[in-house]
């Protein structure tokens, strides 16, 4: 018996083949239509439908190129099942350069959304009802904000023995956060409708971070060998196995001032130990940034500018510290630019 056409935004994919679809979002002042691109691989076998997103905050571009990459890889080509690939959500925010819409609100915060509320609401509404409704997975891309970056992570609802956790356990990234579902949030949304979602974090906003984009496709194709949509060795591919993280938090600015790191992305820390001081232009006052617990720093800020009290290193606390040190420089050996860019 044939497979039947994938249908999306009231076009037809056959079977075996590949499109690229503008999906109708808005209007701009002008009445200047506006589109999101979606573009959707078709296997010729049946299997999961994949959704891979990426700037659903308009300034996080390592998810664009993550996309495009993949959407180019070849290892995708004997495909089972169907690959929706967006690599641009939130329209306005990337032309605009920023993270939110036009009316200053996170897309992100406006799940389940719906069709006569604000401009996301109405967004996340049609997102919901002509893609994401469709998948039975997703990866959702993202970078840290404006200003600072984040070692490559996965966040993920984890329960023992779930698709989710086998899903962030073959993305091989460092480190995985077991995170609490945000309310209004795509994977909030989709994780209590039983679809197993991933988040993936790395790199800065408006920047092409290639040490997290590598990694990024690399992932994304390991998680589409582990549920049948790509044949190969998994266990082959597979770099060390990440810990995860049992909670996190912000070292924040004691005084308003310049920063001056004392630790690099992926450093392990412990508690008390100088993250950083933070000093008036004349060295008059200064401020130590202390953790506050032991563990890895996976974001940090890039800006050497800060106010009292704003975050500037994300400290993660893991039971086996050492393990997740051991991963963390396993990626970094991989990815040195990681290490000195930093």
């Amino acid at each position: 018996m044939a497979r039947a056409p994938f249908e999306i935004a009231g076009t037809r994919v056959a079977p075996g083949s590949r499109a690229q679809i503008d999906v109708p979002v808005a209007k701009l002042y002008t009445h200047a239509p506006l589109h999101i691109p979606v573009e959707v691989v078709h296997g010729r076998q049946s299997g999961p439908v994949m959704l891979v997103c990426g700037a659903i905050h308009g300034d996080e571009i390592n998810g664009v190129e993550i996309v495009r990459r993949l959407l180019r890889s070849k290892a995708i080509r004997p495909l089972r099942g169907t690959l929706i690939a967006v690599p641009i959500v939130n329209v306005f925010g990337f032309v605009q350069h920023t993270r939110y819409l036009p009316d200053r609100r996170d897309l992100n915060r406006c799940f389940p959304g719906t069709e006569e509320g604000s401009l996301g609401s109405r967004i996340a509404a049609l997102f919901r009802e002509q893609i994401v409704d469709l998948a039975t997975h997703i990866i959702d891309l993202h970078t840290g904000a404006i200003h600072r970056t984040n070692l490559p992570q996965i966040r993920a609802q984890l329960v023992p023995d779930s698709e989710t956790d086998a899903m962030a356990s073959a993305f091989g990234a460092p480190v995985i956060l077991n995170a609490e579902l945000r309310e209004g949030s795509i994977r909030h949304y989709a994780q209590n409708r039983g679809v197993p979602v991933l988040t993936y974090e790395a790199g800065e906003a408006l920047r092409f971070d290639e040490w997290a984009i590598g990694p990024g496709v690399r992932g994304i194709l390991r998680v589409m060998r582990r549920i049948g949509m790509l044949s190969g060795d998994q266990r082959r591919r597979a770099p060390r196995a990440a810990e995860v993280a049992n909670g996190s938090s912000w070292a924040r600015a004691p005084i308003d001032g310049i920063l001056r790191p004392k630790v690099r992305l992926g450093a392990r820390v412990a508690k008390g130990e100088i993250l950083g001081v933070v000093a008036d232009p004349f060295g008059n006052a200064e401020g130590e940034v202390r953790a506050n617990a032991d563990g890895i720093v996976i974001g940090m800020s890039n800006l050497p500018l800060a106010n009292e009290g704003e975050a500037l290193f994300h400290v993660a606390r893991f039971e086996a510290i050492e393990e997740a040190e051991n991963a963390v420089e396993s990626f970094q050996s991989d990815y040195p630019a990681n290490a000195t860019n930093h």
